[in-house]
């Protein structure tokens, strides 16, 4: 059963390479510390630092290593905040909470970076940056299953997982599928390994972090990949132009110093041009 809508709300550091991951307890209704500060004509909701709304773990976006938070997500929002001279924080939120911008609108976060596409219906309640990242969705099955296709699953009577108040699982809907919801994209891998769904549809470079695991590769398989068209973007809060700039200032130098594509093959894999710099949406 689905528990993430009551997690506790946690507050992970994450600066340099080098520094350690803090645990902090944070209840929901935190607006963030203090009343902010202005950096570089950016205002933040605590001072010294960037506080960036999450939910963990989507590797390779972000997850937990070594006691610290880190991936692509991760990598790029830093390079906002040592823009801004400062440190970048991330508290891990329910997914929901993406959707609505909630923690933003409450100031207890400056931005979410959760490998979030950009949609119409979330655009009504958050600004988006541009584009970052372009994904497909995957279709990842046991070797063993019989499966070969999305369209297997429902002709062989198997069960289909995915991620809970995602794209994906969206798209197997919109499509005539009845998912089992799952928490986050590890609990959507164990389900499958544990047998609860014989498939699941997930983005696919998360699907590509999981094979990099020699035991998953030698169990599952790719057999679809599902081109929806989606776009990747953070956001801020409605209006917040100034952050939103920022963001978009810190991607368009990256890409252009070579800073991203080296960030890019660090998380993702061999750098492709096309999904790394698509068309603004």
């Amino acid at each position: 059963m689905k528990t993430f809508f009551g997690r506790r709300t946690r507050l992970l550091a994450v600066t340099t390479a080098t520094a350690g991951l803090v645990l902090v307890a944070a209840g929901c209704s935190s607006n963030g510390g203090g009343s902010g500060a202005t950096v570089k004509g950016v205002h933040i909701v605590k001072a010294g630092q960037l506080t960036t709304c999450t939910h963990l773990p989507y590797p390779p976006f972000q997850s937990e290593i070594n006691g610290k938070v880190q991936g692509f997500d991760v990598s790029l929002i830093d390079l906002v905040a040592k823009n801004l001279g400062v440190k970048q924080q991330i508290v891990d939120t329910p997914f929901e909470n993406f959707k609505t911008g909630a923690f933003l609108n409450s100031g207890q976060c400056d931005l979410a970076a959760a490998g979030m596409t950009i949609t119409p219906e979330r655009k009504k309640n958050v600004d988006f940056s541009d584009p970052y990242f372009e994904a497909t969705q995957a279709v990842l099955v046991d070797k063993n299953s019989g499966i070969n296709s999305l369209a297997d699953v429902k002709a062989k009577g198997k069960k289909l997982g995915a991620q809970a108040q995602t794209t994906g699982e969206d798209y197997v809907k919109s499509k005539g599928y009845d998912p089992i919801s799952f928490e986050s994209s590890d609990a959507v891998l164990n389900g499958l390994r544990t047998g609860q769904v014989q498939a699941v549809v997930i983005d696919y470079p998360v699907v590509q972090g999981w094979l990099k695991d020699k035991a998953n590769a030698a169990t599952f398989k790719v057999v679809d990949n599902l081109k929806t068209g989606e776009q990747y973007g953070f956001t801020v809060k409605k209006g917040n132009t100034a952050l939103r700039e920022a963001i978009n200032k810190a991607l368009k130098d990256a890409k252009a110093d070579g800073t991203y594509k080296k960030i890019y093959e660090q998380w993702i894999g061999p750098y492709n041009a096309s999904v790394a710099s698509p068309a603004a949406s």
